[in-house]
Formats: structure tokens, sequence, C-alpha cells
């Protein structure tokens, strides 16, 4: 007597809507995590704007690279010293100002180097280039299947680095590349790498 009962496969077209509906939730975790730590970084570009208002519009993209840069460096000088440093804050700030100074760097790139503007209109910029950034990310997410949840922070930080020395080639070549994206695509790059391991070390807490 047979006890095995012989299970037939589901119908393709089941298995293909199944599919679909676990990436568009997969999606729309993703899109929810990214709006909470936007929320912060945005908190954090808010307040230093009470205080210092937006002194940033003198500051050249190329200045703002090199800002972006020493971020990045705290961040893999404290990875690999398991997070010991002299100034007791940790990495979460400084991944919070790559996003920051990054959205700073597209403002600029697209205004231009100036005068201070009224704080409503840098809000404004601001919310349009995460917004902007956002959606690029939510288009390579499709194409590569949430691959980052797979990836390790550190592996965020070195990206962020190897961004930073292109756009620092890129800038030294006045902007001029034969086949690699301009600044700006590095830039958004990075907001979105930066996010990606603020969403990892809250998931840590």
């Amino acid at each position: 007597m047979h006890y095995l009962t012989k299970i037939n496969p589901l119908p393709v077209a089941y298995t293909t809507r199944a599919i679909k509906q676990y990436r568009i939730t997969k999606m729309s975790k993703t899109s929810e995590e990214f709006a909470k730590e936007i929320s912060k970084c945005r908190e954090v570009f808010e307040k230093k704007m009470r205080d210092y208002g937006t002194s940033w519009r003198i500051m050249r993209p190329t200045s703002l690279t090199d800002q972006i840069y020493i971020k990045a460096r705290r961040i893999r000088s404290l990875e690999e010293k398991n997070g010991r440093g002299h100034i007791n804050e940790g990495v979460v700030p400084e991944f919070i100002g790559i996003v920051n100074y990054c959205a700073m760097a597209l403002i600029q790139l697209k205004l231009g180097s100036g005068d201070p503007i009224p704080a409503e209109d840098a809000l404004q910029a601001y919310d349009e280039t995460i917004r902007e950034s956002t959606q690029l990310m939510l288009d390579k997410n499709h194409d590569y299947d949430e691959a980052w949840r797979s990836m390790r922070v550190s592996s965020f930080t070195d990206i962020i680095l190897q961004k930073l020395l292109r756009t620092k080639e890129i800038e030294d070549h006045n902007g001029e590349t034969l086949v690699s994206e301009g600044v700006d695509a590095n830039y958004m790059d990075m907001i979105n790498y930066a996010l990606f391991a603020l969403i990892k070390l809250d998931g840590q807490k």
C-alpha cells in the first residue's frame, strides 16, 4: 500500500503571481524603511540649517566631495577599530552626514555655489533631490532584486569610498568622462548606499 500521495505542481500562473506579490511586498518594505531613514536625515539637515542657515551654499561641489570623503574615511576607520574611536558618536551620524552632504552637492550642481537661500527653498530642493535619488534606488532595486540586503555595512562603506575616488577623478578632469556616468549619478548612488547602511544598522539594534 502506498502512503505517499502524488503532489500536483502549482499552476504556473499561480506561482508567477505569488512571486510577483512577494517582490512587491519586499519593495514596499524597502520604500517604508527608506522613508524612515530619510526622515531622520531630513530632521538633521533642518536642525543644522536653523543653527547655521544655508552657509553651505558657498561651497563648491569639489569641497563637498572632500567633506563626504572625510566622513567615509572616519566610518572605515571606526569599522577597522571595531567602533572604538576617541569621539563616541558611532557611524550612524557619519552616514547621515554623507546623505546630507551628497544632497547639498547635487543642489549645488543644479544651482551653482553662491549666496545663502531661504530655508524653505533649501528644504524644497533637498526633498526634490532625495526623491530623485530614491527613484533611482527603486529602479535599480527592482533589477537587482534586493541584493543589498545580503551585503555587509562595511561593503557599503567601501563602495562609497570607491565612488568618492571616481568622483574626485571626474572632478579633476573638469567633469569630462568617456563612458562613465557623471558626478551627479555618483552622488545619488552614495545617498542610496548610505541609506542602505542606515537601514541595516537600524535593524541591528
